[in-house]
């Protein structure tokens, strides 16, 4: 038996090699959610437990490093080991198959894949379920953050009543239903391929209080939340607040929020886009999200550029400094000819 056919061995009982090896994990749907491959407690590393049309059970995808693999890594991590041989061996001793010889590859090196979050047809119906946010307590939300209520949030809707699966994070009497912000996510044609929920306090003011206030649905990686028709430059970054505070100082600016560094790292850029700012959180995750994309860009020749906030993020400078000193700092940021698209005070 080789290496691939043992790998499909362990992806057909996926759970089961998550709970030995990732042991500090749970399971949340679709999925198993843990820390990283040290299977330290966390929500990070996500690993596919059922088959579907864009990946198979046993992969996984680190959302912190853009790390992705299959059990096989995974087992090999567990054991300590980096030669294929040993984590052939340990995943024969857990499938309970005889020591047999087997073809030897080398373990391929941790990368990015563009992987699905499942559940596509259950995201386009709690799209065409909700409504615009007009007047809702999710504009009160987005107003509670200090973004604009006028501008134009045709990607994002509201729910008054969206369903959220309590995690063993959450109090055992946490209630299953909350209103929530429902975001569409987009592909470069226009076409929804998935939704990101934002579950918010019934005062309007904050996100609900549970464990796990955001979370996506559908096909995901790759695409993103989008504002603005993307020209031959364009902001991405991660959270929707983040990209919305980048517009009170660059209105004209396309901006494309891709929701986690993970999906970040692997957004697909649009045809004819040739500057391309990255808006950066101060953390480790948006670091390697960034050099993921520089990388990515070099070949296409996109010229990447950073941007980095005055404090933790763009949402909280823009709620916590002046207007006036967050767009001097991006107007050091910015590449030639664009501090001309910066709003005027």
């Amino acid at each position: 038996m080789n290496a691939t056919e043992l790998s499909r061995r362990l992806g057909q009982q996926a759970e089961a090699v998550c709970r030995r090896y990732l042991s500090n994990g749970c399971r949340e749907g679709r999925y198993w959610l843990v820390g990283n491959v040290d299977n330290a407690p966390g929500r990070s590393l996500y690993v596919r437990l059922v088959d579907g049309e864009k990946g198979r059970a046993g992969k996984w995808t680190d959302a912190a490093t853009g790390d992705h693999g299959d059990l096989l890594d995974i087992i090999a991590h567990s054991v300590g080991t980096t030669g294929m041989r040993e984590a052939l061996s340990e995943a024969r001793r857990f499938l309970s198959l005889p020591e047999t010889p087997v073809s030897v590859p080398r373990l391929r090196p941790f990368g990015l894949s563009c992987t699905s979050s499942g559940h596509p047809d259950a995201a386009l119906r709690l799209w065409s379920g909700s409504r615009p946010i007009a007047g809702t307590l999710a504009q009160a939300y987005l107003q509670s953050r200090g973004l604009e209520a006028g501008a134009d949030l045709t990607p994002l809707r509201f729910l008054p009543g969206c369903h959220y699966r309590p995690s063993r994070d959450d109090a055992s009497d946490t209630p299953t239903r909350w209103p929530a912000l429902i975001a569409a996510v987009t592909d470069n044609a226009g076409g929804t391929t998935g939704v990101h929920r934002t579950w918010l306090d019934p005062s309007g003011k904050d996100k609900a209080p549970v464990a796990h206030p955001r979370k996506t649905m559908g096909a995901i990686l790759g695409h993103a939340v989008r504002f603005g028709v993307p020209t031959d430059r364009m902001i991405i970054g991660e959270g929707i607040e983040t990209m919305l505070s980048l517009r009170a100082c660059l209105p004209a600016m396309p901006l494309a929020a891709c929701t986690s560094s993970a999906h970040l790292a692997a957004f697909l850029f649009p045809a004819g886009v040739n500057r391309l700012y990255v808006a950066r959180d101060r953390d480790t995750a948006g670091e390697a999200a960034f050099a993921a994309i520089a990388e990515r860009c070099a070949t296409p020749g996109i010229e990447v550029i950073p941007l980095m906030p005055i404090l933790g993020d763009f949402n909280d400078d823009l709620r916590q400094c002046s207007r006036e000193a967050m767009a001097a700092n991006l107007a050091r940021q910015l590449g030639s000819g664009d501090e001309a698209l910066l709003r005027k005070a």
